[in-house]
């Protein structure tokens, strides 16, 4: 395993969090644009500790082992019907 690989494995979940959201918006927290190297490089680091500790892939991600998930509408309906509703009001 190569010094990356190691490094992305024993990354924190809020690290990754947090590169993920930044290669989402294309910039750091501070508002800083990303490199298209920084942008490279964090894509390969999400991806990767996705395919390493993603349990639970969302609609379309990468899941552990490295396989590409996408769920259906019926797969997300059931889901998220599932939650438990915290609670409802009648607005008038």
């Amino acid at each position: 395993m190569s010094s990356f690989q190691q490094a992305v494995a024993q990354m924190p979940e809020d690290v990754y969090l947090r590169l993920k959201t930044a290669v989402e918006l294309g910039k750091w927290p501070d508002g800083a644009s990303l490199t298209a190297e920084q942008k490279e490089n964090s894509m390969q680091a999400v991806l990767l500790w996705q395919a390493l500790h993603n349990e639970d892939p969302e609609h379309m991600t990468i899941g552990k082992g490295g396989e590409l998930t996408i769920k259906s509408k019926a797969e997300l309906r059931r889901q998220f019907s599932s939650e438990q509703e915290i609670t409802r009001q009648k607005l008038d």
